[in-house]
């Protein structure tokens, strides 16, 4: 199917890994021009190069987007090779550490504030100056489906993943009907958040006290997940670009769950 993607511009964050770089590889494919950023500077640098095999322009930007300065600094690089600013951003960097509540300290709070939450608004706001001059831009924030059913681990991540929501839904009524604001609403998906030593899967190793691939089975039946599986990667890639395309040309505000059935409500 013709995208009616290609020569525009993608800025990924949080791109060397996980969904991010799945999202990177499958807008590749589509003819794009990629901006991305990641803190991992080795591995964003391996990963550009893998993506420059589809012979297409590929410029990235080592920072943390989860603090101000870090933010700014990738922007400004980014902008210093592409004045023109992206066509679409893509709002993907996350992090979460399932710890019961009680367990969760005020730092811990904080800093899930500024990964899961701020890092895309702070993103959003110091392009929205660029993409409102590009025709037919387009945002996609990477939300999660705790955002919109939380469980009772980890109350930190869906409580920012749900401000995300809601940032989503007020940008797509304030930016229209220059730029479509939408919002992906992954459920568990086998990535390095989960599979990483210390990750998602170690974490509930601990709190399920089982190994860690049984612990992340034993979760999936505590949500009656319908499909029965983890997700892939590329299952949400192919949502984010559908989202970002002249395809989805009607479609802003809206949040798109690519999670096995896990919402079990009807909106």
């Amino acid at each position: 199917m013709e995208t009616g993607l290609a020569r525009k511009t993608v800025l990924i964050t949080g791109a060397a890994s996980g969904i991010g770089f799945a999202t990177a590889r499958a807008f590749a494919r589509e003819g794009t021009q990629l901006a991305l950023i990641d803190r991992d500077k080795a591995k964003l640098a391996e990963r550009a190069g893998e993506l420059r095999t589809y012979g297409h322009r590929v410029i990235t930007a080592a920072a943390d987007v989860s603090n101000a300065e870090g933010a700014t600094r990738a922007v400004n690089a980014i902008l210093a090779e592409i004045p023109e600013g992206p066509d679409v951003l893509v709002n993907n960097v996350g992090f979460a550490a399932p710890k019961a509540f009680m367990d969760i300290t005020d730092d811990e709070w904080e800093m899930s504030f500024h990964i899961n939450f701020m890092a895309a608004l702070r993103m959003t706001r110091a392009l929205l100056p660029t993409m409102r001059k590009r025709p037919g831009a387009a945002i996609v924030n990477n939300a999660s489906d705790l955002g919109r059913q939380p469980e009772a681990i980890p109350a930190d991540y869906a409580a920012m993943k749900a401000a995300l929501l809601s940032l989503t839904k007020s940008l797509a009524r304030a930016e229209a009907p220059a730029i479509r604001i939408n919002a992906v609403a992954p459920g568990p998906i086998w990535t390095p958040f989960w599979t990483n030593p210390g990750g998602f899967a170690d974490s509930l190793s601990a709190v399920h006290q089982m190994p860690p691939r049984q612990a992340v089975e034993h979760e999936m039946k505590l949500r009656q997940l319908p499909l029965a599986r983890m997700g892939e990667p590329e299952e949400v890639a192919n949502v984010i670009v559908f989202l970002a395309s002249p395809l989805a040309s009607f479609v802003t505000g809206s949040v798109w769950g690519i999670d096995g059935g896990s919402i079990r409500s009807l909106i």
